[in-house]
């Protein structure tokens, strides 16, 4: 009987340290995966801020003379050019090149609306192997003209 008892003890032996570090294993990568989702999020965060302070910028690209000459609808009408130039002046003010390498941004304009959209690759705090290129965050705001009495 004693030889049965110390062969379940020698079996169970070193199973212990494979848990541990099996938990420590699942632990890390926990924590990875924690620690890149919120870097990821913070800079989606900033971008949203950038996008739309872009956009409300380039929705002061109402075309002026039409306003004071013929007057407005129910919405004014938002000139393209001037619309992509509010927007990459204010980028540009931000220092949005600066505070994101690899930033970029695109101006849509329709007759009445605003849609601005700006992207930027983000440098992972921890990177998998095997996982090489850098995501891309974007963000997207859009704004209007309305007109009321």
């Amino acid at each position: 009987m004693s030889t049965s008892r110390t062969l379940v003890g020698a079996d169970q032996r070193g199973q212990t340290s494979v848990l541990i570090i099996g938990f420590a294993v699942v632990v890390l990568l926990m924590i990875v995966v924690v620690v890149d989702t919120s870097a990821a999020y913070l800079r989606r965060q900033g971008l949203d801020s950038l996008a739309d302070g872009a956009a409300l910028a380039a929705a002061d690209g109402v075309e002026a003379e039409r306003v004071y000459v013929q007057g407005l609808d129910k919405r004014a009408q938002i000139n393209p050019e001037l619309a992509e130039s509010h927007a990459a002046d204010y980028l540009s003010a931000m220092e949005a090149s600066g505070k994101y390498p690899g930033f970029g941004y695109s101006v849509q304009t329709t007759s009445d609306s605003v849609v601005v959209r700006v992207s930027a690759p983000l440098d992972l705090p921890f990177v998998l192997p095997g996982w090489g290129k850098r995501p891309l965050i974007s963000a997207t705001a859009a704004a209007f003209v309305a007109v009321s009495d």
